[in-house]
């Protein structure tokens, strides 16, 4: 049965999929992992695919961006984070963003980072798998056509881009992990053990400001709802005031918790008073990887953001310590007092220096203010 306060959907019958395939995922099998597994079981769901491989980069961007989707009932992305952000960010490109992100979207692990797919089959209650049985167990869940609703997070950087991430923003460590082991994509999830242990010998601190508004205090992890209260605003729950006329239709939706970047944060929000960072990860769903369990509280549709921020002074040692226990999701019983976590509902990040990867789901974005 559902976890409490999920309302599950379900896709009809038959169903007309558009699968959205990387060829380049991985270690490069996406497409035979397509053929060999997938492809029987939805044959037998009675499941219509119709295959799109990319060939370059921003492809699928493109593809839902501009094409016709009222013929497909959902849209399959076979490959790893990097696919589904660009389909994420081409729907929220369209005049008809609203209807666009209603269609429900699916992920088969086809890459060497599948944190969403991991995450989704931890949701699910299920063993904690890799490889075939996690790609087996997430087409299970299209077969059986269950979908449920995903927290998005807006981020806004200060050149003046607009993104939307489904898993999380991260700078300093954990990103310059991500991108520097890009090099080993042949290793398939070997690869972040290998970047791991290669950022460890080169340890690098990072100067910015952090400053987060916390989420509502009845989202304390002592009583660990999984459906957080309505957002107050202006003193109204569970409606988030607008000023008269800012929403024309089909423009994107409003940050409502965020001042401009170049204006202080507001007084109810916390600044961290250290500076000096080795990492610092807002995530939004349980799996960082398949082997990184980094927010075992974290739901689909919880409404926190999951804020994480390594300060400077850790050893090499505590810090190899943390990400061997973040396999099984004990990192935080380890009481490290370098590592801080807390459920926010908004952060915002100011590097001193343009210094370090900033990424967005994966992908490499320039060191700049952003706020999510």
């Amino acid at each position: 049965s559902p976890p409490t306060g999920d309302s599950y959907g379900v896709l009809p019958r038959p169903c007309r999929a558009l699968v959205l395939l990387n060829p380049q995922s991985g270690a490069g099998r996406a497409v035979e992992d397509f053929q060999v597994v997938v492809q029987p079981m939805l044959a037998e769901a009675d499941i219509a695919t119709t295959v799109f491989i990319t060939e370059r980069p921003h492809h699928a961007h493109e593809k839902v961006r501009d094409e016709d989707l009222s013929q497909w009932d959902t849209l399959v992305i076979v490959a790893g984070d990097g696919l589904l952000y660009e389909v994420v960010n081409g729907l929220m490109e369209r005049p008809d963003w609203e209807d666009a992100m209603k269609k429900p979207l699916c992920i088969l692990p086809g890459g060497s980072g599948n944190a969403l797919a991991a995450s989704i089959n931890h949701y699910a209650g299920n063993d904690h798998v890799a490889k075939k049985k996690l790609l087996t167990n997430c087409t299970f869940i299209l077969c059986k056509g269950l979908h449920t609703q995903m927290d998005l997070v807006s981020l806004s950087t200060a050149s003046g881009k607009r993104l939307f991430s489904f898993l999380g923003f991260g700078w300093g460590f954990i990103s310059d992990v991500d991108i520097d082991s890009e090099k080993y994509r042949w290793l398939g999830n070997a690869r972040f053990t290998l970047g791991t242990l290669q950022c460890l010998a080169k340890l690098r601190v990072y100067q910015g400001r952090l400053s987060y508004l916390p989420a509502l205090p009845e989202q304390d992890t002592s009583s660990a709802p999984r459906d957080p209260p309505a957002p107050v605003t202006n003193g109204q729950p569970g409606r988030i005031l607008l000023p008269a006329g800012t929403e024309a239709p089909g423009s994107l939706p409003t940050d409502s918790l965020l001042v401009p970047l170049g204006q202080p944060v507001p007084a109810h929000w916390t600044v961290v008073p250290e500076e000096e960072f080795v990492s610092v990860y807002a995530i939004y769903q349980s799996h960082l990887g398949t082997n990184l369990l980094m927010a075992p509280a974290a739901r689909l549709h919880d409404g926190c953001i999951h804020l994480f921020y390594l300060k400077a002074g850790i050893s090499r040692t505590a810090l190899l310590k943390l990400f061997l226990a973040m396999a099984r999701g004990t990192h935080l019983d380890l009481n490290c007092p370098h590592l801080c976590y807390v459920r926010v509902r908004a952060f915002r990040l100011e590097p001193r220096v343009a210094a370090g990867i900033m990424t967005v789901d994966g992908e490499a974005l320039a060191c700049e203010p952003v706020q999510g």
